[in-house]
């Protein structure tokens, strides 16, 4: 499989090399953006989820791929694709997830690699419909989701206290090929 290389107007998403994961470690286990993710991650959880995120482009072809700005070479943190794997929640259906540092937040980096994700698992990757996962509280998250034309479906919500123990609800917005290709002004 050649190494996945995707560039946006001011970012590029690539696959993972063995020394992001400090840096992104360094840049993102923070209190603040782990806050709607189970909290600072120790080191068994930031492995296992290594594992997880490469196992992703393994057994699917894509994955939450690396962010880097183009005019700096920064590492901001992730942005892509990967098969709903969650206890309780839509298993198998494609999701588009995002995680930047909190010095990237508010500055579109999120959306214009979102949008990206998404033209991908359409036009490459053969998905129907795309998912994205947030808590309740993440209001960050779930207005991305919004403004990217997803739609909430609450009869995929479910219950999983991974990321909330008080509030273990997960709400879930969905998005068809149809209707991201009328709002990019595409036709099939």
């Amino acid at each position: 499989m050649a190494d996945f290389r995707h560039e946006t107007a001011r970012l590029i998403m690539r696959d993972w090399r063995e020394e992001d994961w400090p840096e992104f470690w360094r840049l993102t286990n923070t209190p603040a953006v782990m806050r709607w993710l189970g909290g600072v991650a120790d080191a068994a959880t930031r492995t296992a989820a290594q594992t997880r995120v490469e196992g992703y482009r393994r057994d699917h072809g894509h994955t939450f791929w690396v962010v880097e700005r183009k005019d700096d070479g920064a590492l901001l943190g992730f942005c892509g694709l990967k098969r709903s794997n969650q206890a309780g929640g839509p298993i198998g259906m494609m999701e588009v997830g995002w995680r930047l540092r909190e010095d990237a937040w508010g500055k579109g980096y999120a959306s214009e690699a979102a949008v990206a994700s998404l033209d991908l698992a359409f036009d490459r990757f053969g998905a129907d419909e795309v998912i994205a996962l947030t808590v309740q509280g993440n209001t960050g998250s779930w207005g991305l989701m919004l403004r990217l034309g997803m739609e909430r479906r609450e009869d995929l919500d479910f219950d999983n206290a991974d990321f909330d123990p008080e509030l273990p609800r997960i709400i879930v917005h969905a998005i068809s090929r149809e209707s991201w290709q009328a709002a990019r002004g595409m036709t099939s």
